[in-house]
């Protein structure tokens, strides 16, 4: 059950947020500057690379790899060079994750290493294998980390995680949102030097610049009438999250949506791209979730017995390829099945932009969703 008190409570969330996931989300703007800065000191600014990679292989445990591999090959355009290299193990613990460098790996390619943790021993088994097979090993984790030191005794370069005092206070999520920005930022700068994307130093400025006013609209001293994120949290308790994309950046941020949704605040979804999103979900909204396939009973407890889950779409929009949307006959399908449609656009800007506000509204929202429902 939500406590939609709670989201209009700024002390009773502080109190709530054991895990520093809503400051992690208001702070993103600066986790953003701070690992840029790192990111210039460590050398990034001053490599001169002799062109392009082959490949781009990124490694790293759970979301964070997950999520930095999505989002850059999205900005690395058609036919991206960015593969996600999976672990394999017994267990989603440090010790028990290994990865291997595909057979064909060498020295035209990259491998990058993400991971907030940094205690991985497959990780740094695998920037020795990198160093052996020739590839170019650059990682990203929290300093003084046995991988730091594995990176550097394989030649590679490492920069450091940017990291706030409160991330020490409780194991971090993968889906946290300062963890994804502490990772993907350095990351960008690297890609933007081989010429793989664009992400200049003024660019991710402007990144940071929009994560404030993001979170100045979103933060928790913001009512929820007037706050998206607040507000499209209160939309999705005890639904079914039906997540609809479009355009370029509305992918990546859905995708991370979903994932953040299930990790911090336990809630279930699905997701797909538009047109295709139209018939994939359509038998689910014509089934037993759309909020007309089962009225409320009459009779029901409304203290034992919980209201039926009825799914909701969210609509994430960018700027279409071509002008060419699917948005009206996204809302016909929801409709008219008596399903309720929450919708998020970005104000206008560079696809850098427009993906980051899209990715910080929703993670707001997942956090509220989290704190409001006691996950």
């Amino acid at each position: 059950m939500l406590d939609e008190s709670l989201l209009d409570a700024p002390e009773r969330l502080t109190e709530a947020d054991r895990r520093g996931l809503l400051r992690g989300a208001a702070e993103a703007g600066a986790r953003v500057r701070t690992a840029a800065r790192h990111a210039a000191e460590a050398g990034v600014g001053n490599l001169k690379p002799d062109g392009r990679p082959r490949a781009v292989l990124i490694a790293g445990p759970g979301a964070a790899a997950t999520h930095a591999a999505d989002l850059l090959g999205t900005l690395a355009g058609a036919g991206s060079p960015v593969t996600r290299l999976a672990p394999t193990g017994v267990a989603p613990a440090a010790g028990a994750l290994r990865w291997e460098l595909p057979g064909w790996a060498g020295s035209v390619d990259l491998l990058l290493i993400a991971t907030p943790d940094g205690t991985e021993p497959g990780l740094s088994l695998l920037a020795e294998q990198a160093y052996r097979r020739g590839c170019t090993v650059v990682a990203v984790a929290p300093a003084r980390s046995p991988l730091s030191e594995a990176v550097s005794a394989s030649r590679g370069l490492f920069i450091p995680m940017a990291t706030a005092p409160y991330d020490h206070d409780e194991p971090l999520a993968g889906a946290a949102p300062g963890v994804l920005w502490a990772l993907l930022t350095p990351l960008l700068a690297l890609l933007d030097r081989t010429g793989l994307l664009e992400a200049p130093p003024e660019a991710i400025d402007k990144v940071a610049d929009r994560l404030d006013r993001v979170a100045e609209r979103c933060g928790p001293a913001i009512v929820t009438y007037s706050n998206p994120a607040k507000t499209l949290a209160a939309e999705l308790a005890e639904s079914l999250p039906v997540i609809w994309t479009e355009g370029t950046s509305a992918g990546p941020a859905g995708r991370r949506f979903a994932a953040a949704l299930a990790e911090l605040s336990g809630t279930p979804a699905v997701v797909a791209d538009l047109p295709e999103a139209l018939a994939a979900h359509s038998a689910l909204l014509a089934g037993r979730l759309a909020a007309g396939a089962d009225p409320d009973d009459f009779f029901r407890d409304r203290v034992e017995e919980p209201a039926a889950l009825h799914a909701r779409v969210v609509l994430l929009r960018d700027r279409p390829t071509g002008g060419l949307t699917a948005a009206p006959n996204a809302r016909d399908l929801a409709l008219g099945h008596d399903t309720p449609i929450s919708e998020l656009e970005p104000e206008e800007g560079g696809e850098l932009d427009t993906l980051a506000e899209l990715i910080a509204i929703t993670d707001f929202a997942a956090v509220y969703l989290a704190l409001a429902s006691g996950a």
